[in-house]
């Protein structure tokens, strides 16, 4: 195997882990949203305080599932160095995301499983995995990233946690936008449309040197759900930096699935 082969699956083990590589949210039905409506024409919220009722409109406006599954084609950026990939994605709601990564002919070239306390990939090239708790997302993507913000972000979901008592919510026009700062970290987003769908999401921890931004366009009505097809996501740790860029093909939600994960005897672990 040539070394820049080897080098560029290094990078997909690695992508594999952070929030942005597994943003899967795919298009079944293609007719895209023109002129969404004004601010909660399709939702009822029961409170009469402009706070809590903006605020209940953001909640009522999210994809509620207990399974989802996608495929997307993606690009993906670290530090200049870019790939092309498709992901496959399998998500039991709370519990497990499950994502395969292929290359050049359809291969599988990684395998991961990330869980609300740990996280497992698998290097098919080079036989080795890594197992890993859930701080080593952070380590790679930022401590603004749980297990709830990657569910969200791959369903077109606000990040659960700016939805909150303290957040500051304003009406302008047919969105509303939510900022504050939560424990250290400084956030913005715009919620627009008839769902109340975020469109962009801004992440700032200055003592930390970390920052995610995330922009949601080209929405579609998928049954029930309003979800975006074009996600594309920006993080800076530090000095590194990661881009990711998905242009999504398929999506399902609710239907069984299996998120297999087995690693063979011959694979060593890595560092």
């Amino acid at each position: 195997m040539k070394r820049n082969t080897l080098s560029r699956i290094n990078s997909y083990i690695k992508l594999a882990a952070v929030c942005g590589l597994v943003l899967i949210v795919s298009c079944k039905a293609k007719k895209a949203l023109i002129a969404p409506p004004s601010i909660a024409t399709n939702i009822m919220p029961k409170a009469t305080d402009p706070k809590r009722l903006r605020l209940e409109v953001l909640k009522a406006g999210q994809s509620n599932f207990n399974t989802f599954t996608g495929k997307a084609r993606t690009k993906l950026d670290i530090d200049g160095n870019s790939n092309d990939v498709t992901l496959t994605i399998r998500i039991k709601h709370d519990q497990k995301i499950w994502v395969s990564v292929t290359a050049i002919a359809g291969i599988e070239v990684a395998r991961a499983v990330i869980t609300p306390d740990s996280i497992l990939m698998m290097n098919r090239l080079q036989s080795v995995y890594i197992k890993k708790p859930f701080s080593y997302v952070n380590s790679l993507a930022g401590n603004q990233v749980s297990y709830k913000t990657i569910e969200a972000m791959l369903v077109g979901n606000i990040m659960p946690e700016l939805l909150n008592e303290e957040a500051d919510i304003q009406a302008k026009g047919d969105s509303l936008i939510v900022s504050g700062n939560l424990q250290g970290i400084v956030y913005k987003l715009i919620a627009s449309g008839a769902a109340m769908k975020a469109t962009q999401t801004n992440l700032d921890d200055q003592d930390a040197g970390q920052s995610l931004q995330v922009n949601n366009s080209a929405f579609v009505q998928v049954g029930i759900r309003t979800v975006p097809t074009q996600i594309d996501i920006a993080t800076a740790v530090k000095a590194k930096k990661i881009q990711v860029n998905l242009r999504y093909v398929k999506t399902d939600f609710d239907l069984p699935v299996d998120v297999p994960f087995s690693i063979p005897a011959r694979y060593t672990e890595a560092n």
